[in-house]
Order: C-alpha cells, then sequence, then structure tokens
C-alpha cells in the first residue's frame, strides 16, 4: 500500500492520504452522502456536533466486526481558526472524522499554506481561485461536482470550513445548520454538504 493508492474497504472506495507504522489515513474516494454539520442553530465544535456523533455511531456501526478492529481510534487537535479566531474546541478521540483545514491544506491534498498563513488584503471568504491544488480537492457526489465538509470552525460557531465545488477553501465556513443556499444538487434536491469520512486503518495482516 502507497500513499495515492485507492483501495475497497467496507462498503466504499478510499484514497490513502498517508502512511505511519503498520497503519493508513484514508479518505473517500467520494462524497458518500449529504449532511447537516449539527442538528440544531447554535455556536458548535466538531466535539460536540451531530455529523461527529453520526459518523463514530451510525455510520461506524456499518463495518462488520473484522473491519471495526481495523479501524484506529486517534485523538485529533482542533485548532481555532486562523483567520477569524473562532474556537476550534476541544481535542476528540475519533473513530471516523472529517480532516481539518491544515490537514487538506498544509498536507494531503498539496502545500497550500501560504494562503492559510498570508491572508491577503482581498480575501474574505476564500482562499486563491487560481490555487494550483484546488483541482487536488475537487469532489464529487453521484456525478456532480459538490462541496463537502471540514471539521473546523468557519468565521463563528456557527460555521463550518467547507472544500467548494471549485476546490477552493471556504474558510469562513458554511452555516452548520439549515444551511441556506438555493444552490441544490441536481439528483438529491439537497442543498447539504459533502461528507468525506476520513478514518485510520490498521494493515490487514498477510
Amino acid at each position: 500500500m502507497q500513499v495515492g493508492d485507492k483501495i475497497v474497504f467496507g462498503r466504499y472506495e478510499w484514497r490513502v492520504l498517508d502512511i505511519k507504522n503498520d497503519a493508513a489515513l484514508i479518505i473517500t474516494e467520494d462524497i458518500i452522502e449529504q449532511h447537516a454539520y449539527h442538528d440544531a442553530y447554535k455556536d458548535i465544535t466538531w466535539a460536540d456536533c451531530s455529523l461527529r456523533k453520526y459518523l463514530n455511531g451510525e455510520f461506524y456501526n456499518k463495518f462488520n466486526t473484522v473491519d471495526k478492529s481495523r479501524i484506529i481510534p486517534v485523538l485529533n487537535k482542533n485548532l481555532d481558526n486562523q483567520w477569524y479566531g473562532s474556537k476550534g474546541g476541544e481535542d476528540t478521540q475519533d473513530y471516523i472524522f472529517l480532516l481539518s483545514i491544515e490537514e487538506v491544506v498544509c498536507k494531503y491534498f498539496g502545500d497550500s499554506s501560504k494562503n492559510l498563513e498570508n491572508r491577503s488584503a482581498k480575501q474574505r471568504y476564500w482562499f486563491q481561485r487560481k490555487d494550483i491544488n484546488n483541482n487536488k480537492r475537487r469532489s464529487t457526489f453521484d456525478g456532480y461536482v459538490w462541496w463537502w465538509w471540514l471539521r473546523s470552525s468557519g468565521r463563528d460557531n456557527r460555521r463550518a470550513v467547507y472544500i467548494h465545488g471549485d476546490g477552493n477553501i471556504g474558510i469562513q465556513g458554511n452555516g452548520t445548520f439549515r444551511y441556506s443556499s438555493n444552490t441544490i444538487h441536481p439528483s438529491t434536491g439537497d442543498n447539504s454538504g459533502g461528507v468525506r469520512p476520513a478514518l485510520w486503518l490498521k494493515y490487514q495482516s498477510q
């Protein structure tokens, strides 16, 4: 197994993002469903949001016993938003999680850290539309280009960072509950954000 490989695990196809010791960090190759970040209109962080509860509960339980034994719980750091200072919340131990803005911007989809660390006066909501790494972050749901959630907080704690359909980073965030947009997915009629779960997978013994 190597970084960049595609593998099948459970019901889904995944892409290998990183390898450490005897485990691989994987993310679903495509968006697998749409889901609100939280189920109420209130200040929220990843630690307490309903999407985290769903991924580590109902979604995790879709895996069989053997597959569950290969999913490694990890401690995730949840930093404050670098542009707006909104709280990232408590560190969390997760079986299944969303990637953070740092992981997507600086590590696993090319290095666009300069855009995170050196915000220009013209940048209010997004990173650079001409970022050469945007294409690596684009994803689809049911054959259509769509946006997907990260776990990091947006410009306030009623928003979460997302990846725009063109791969640009929406660091200001979209609303975590009943996101207000007239852009709806062509096949679902829903405007909710896409979900690309990530997890650390233990190598299967030969």
